[in-house]
């Protein structure tokens, strides 16, 4: 297995001096342990992508589940059982070193959050890589809709909520959502930009009252760090690629890793060359 870094929390001076600008050299850094913290703000303009990796027996499965939620689970890639290698996604991907940071989960237990995962690679492991809301805030941003997480350097909050997801098989559980608090003139841009972008979650899938979907307290929440909601503002949520691992946690499948929440797959694709509704 590869050596580990000392964490490090996102920082745009670092990502520079590192020259973190392409998905290229981002997975480079990630491969070499230089970075094993979130990505949030790493290679502007590059797609990231959500990761979810089970054994054949159960992928069947996950892939209904996915079609069957394409809100949360917007699917960019799927492997064949057994190869690391994603080429659509880039000319060197390899899913055993190109996560900052993975979780394994056995029976639906977090067992560990190691840096590679070539030790634990399987002949029939099949890749899930899933759009990110990391994506369409390069529009967010292009729109002139500042994002405080960004602005602070933090991982956006993610929660789980009571919106059920449509189930397939054993795959069941809550939806989760990231949230960014925004002015309302800058929540309807927001609604406008991202109903563009089906492919990184669409539109955001509720605003306002977090009790309305089962969110007890804003300032904890279950993934992500806590941002401040500032007077004339408005909380808006989106589905979360992070919704898998919930759904793990219900299904509990002998066998699953995922990233780390907002240590996301750094791919050569660009935003720009998603699919527009």
């Amino acid at each position: 297995m590869r050596r580990r870094a000392v964490e490090r929390n996102f920082d745009s001076a670092v990502a520079s001096a590192l020259e973190l600008t392409t998905g290229v050299a981002a997975r480079r850094a990630i491969r070499a342990a230089l970075w094993t913290s979130h990505t949030s703000g790493m290679a502007p303009g590059h797609v990231q992508g959500n990761v979810a990796i089970l054994r054949s027996r159960d992928a069947d499965e996950f892939l209904r589940f996915c079609q069957r939620n394409p809100k949360p689970c917007p699917l960019l890639a799927v492997s064949e059982p057994g190869e690391p290698l994603l080429p659509t996604l880039g000319a060197d991907v390899d899913i055993r070193f190109d996560v900052p940071r993975y979780r394994v989960w056995r029976k639906g237990e977090l067992v560990a959050e190691p840096t590679a995962i070539d030790d634990l690679w399987e002949p029939d492991f099949v890749t899930f890589v899933i759009g990110c809301s990391f994506s369409f805030e390069q529009g967010l941003l292009e729109a002139g809709i500042p994002l405080r997480h960004i602005a602070q350097g933090r991982n956006v909050a993610m929660y789980r909520t009571n919106i059920p997801t449509s189930p397939a098989g054993q795959f069941h559980g809550p939806l989760v959502v990231s949230m960014r608090p925004m002015t309302a003139a800058n929540a309807i841009r927001a609604i406008q930009v991202t109903s563009r972008l089906p492919n990184v979650h669409g539109a955001p899938v509720h605003f306002g009252d977090p009790a309305e979907i089962g969110i007890a307290d804003l300032a904890k929440p279950d993934f992500g760090d806590p941002v401040e909601i500032l007077p004339g503002e408005v909380p808006v949520y989106w589905a979360c690629g992070v919704t898998p691992q919930s759904v793990v946690m219900e299904a509990r499948p002998e066998l699953c890793i995922t990233h780390a929440p907002g240590s996301m797959l750094v791919t050569d694709l660009l935003n720009n060359q998603l699919a527009f509704s």
